[in-house]
C-alpha cells in the first residue's frame, strides 16, 4: 500500500510543522521577551541589581523576626567555605558532577533528535503502515485494520485536545499573570503553557521564573503570594477540568476515567506513565470494545 506522490506533499508540510512547533513556541516565548517595553527591562534590572546587594533587604529581616536572633550574612565568609567545601570534597562530588552532566547532555540530545526522527517517523508512516498491512494474515487483516484505525484516531484525538490545553493554560497563565501585575507576563505564561505538555515541566519552570521575578519586583510577599497562587490554582485547574475536558472527552473517556488513568499509570510507570496516560487509557478503551463486540457476537453469549 503506498500513497500517491502528490499526496505526500501535504503530508510533509504537516510534517515540518509539527516537527518545529516546539522550537517555534519556545522561540515566541523568547520574542516576547525580547520586544518587552524598553522601560520593563531597566526597571527589571534596577530592581535585580538593588534586590542582590547583600544583605537581603526581606529576608534576612524576616529571618531575624521569625527565629528571634540576629541573623548575619557574610558574603566573604560563605565564599570562603564554599571554596573549603570544594577542595576538601572534589574528588567525591566529580563523580556526581559527571553524571549530572552527561544527563544534561543526553537530554539536549533527546531534545535534538526527537524532531527529527519525529519528522521521518510521520513522513515516511503510510510506507511503514503498508509494509505491516502487506505480512497481516488475511483472515485478520479486516479487524485489525479498524482497530488500529480506532487506536490512530484517539492517539490523534488526544494530540489535538493536548494542543488546545497548550494553549489554554498559556492564555489563562499569560492573563493571570499580567492581572498581578508581574513583569515578563506573556513570555512566562507561554513557556508554562507550552511546556505543560511535559507532565510537571511547565508548572516547575513557569513557577520558579515567575517566583524569581516577583521576589526581585515585587516590595513585599504579597506580590510573590498571588504569582504562588496563580500557579497552585493552574495546576488544580490543569488536572481536574482542563484536561479531562479537553483531552479526555476527545478520546472518548470520562474525565474521571483520565484522572483515574493519571494516577494509575503515574503510580506504575512513574514520569513516563504519566505522560503517556491518556492515550494508553484511549487505546485500552478501543481494545476493551473489540473484547466486548467480540463476545457480544460469540455462540456462548448468545446461548447457542
Amino acid at each position: 500500500m503506498s500513497s500517491p506522490r502528490g499526496a505526500s506533499a501535504p503530508r510533509s508540510c504537516s510534517m515540518r510543522v509539527l516537527a518545529v512547533l516546539p522550537a517555534a513556541s519556545l522561540l515566541l516565548s523568547l520574542t516576547a521577551a525580547y520586544h518587552t517595553p524598553p522601560q520593563c527591562h531597566s526597571h527589571f534590572g534596577h530592581t535585580m541589581c538593588s534586590q542582590s546587594r547583600p544583605p537581603p533587604r526581606r529576608l534576612l529581616p524576616w529571618l531575624q523576626q521569625t527565629f528571634g536572633s540576629a541573623v548575619q550574612f557574610d558574603l566573604a565568609t560563605l565564599k570562603t567555605w564554599l571554596t573549603e567545601q570544594a577542595t576538601q570534597n572534589g574528588a567525591a562530588w566529580l563523580p556526581t558532577l559527571q553524571t549530572g552532566a552527561l544527563a544534561v547532555v543526553g537530554v539536549l540530545a533527546n531534545l535534538l533528535l526527537i524532531p527529527v526522527v519525529m519528522f521521518y517517523l510521520l513522513k515516511d508512516w503510510d510506507i511503514m503502515v503498508g509494509r505491516v498491512a502487506a505480512l497481516t494474515p488475511r483472515g485478520w487483516a479486516a479487524t485489525l485494520n479498524r482497530v488500529a484505525r480506532a487506536m490512530d484516531a484517539v492517539v490523534g484525538e488526544f494530540l489535538r485536545g493536548q494542543l488546545a490545553v497548550m494553549g489554554t493554560l498559556s492564555i489563562y497563565y499569560t492573563l493571570a499573570l499580567w492581572a498581578a501585575g508581574l513583569d515578563y507576563a506573556l513570555p512566562i505564561g507561554i513557556l508554562t503553557g507550552v511546556l505543560s505538555f511535559v507532565p510537571f515541566l511547565g508548572f516547575g519552570l513557569g513557577m520558579i521564573l515567575a517566583l524569581l521575578v516577583a521576589l526581585l519586583q515585587f516590595p513585599d510577599w504579597t506580590g510573590v503570594a498571588w504569582v504562588a497562587g496563580i500557579y497552585l490554582a493552574g495546576q488544580a485547574l490543569e488536572s481536574y477540568v482542563v484536561t479531562p475536558r479537553l483531552v479526555g472527552e476527545r478520546v472518548g473517556l470520562h474525565p474521571v476515567a483520565v484522572i483515574f488513568a493519571l494516577a494509575a499509570f503515574g503510580q506504575l510507570f512513574g514520569f513516563v506513565g504519566v505522560l503517556l496516560a491518556v492515550p494508553l487509557a484511549g487505546v485500552l478503551l478501543v481494545t476493551l470494545r473489540e473484547l466486548r463486540a467480540a463476545y457480544e457476537a460469540s455462540d456462548f453469549y448468545r446461548g447457542g
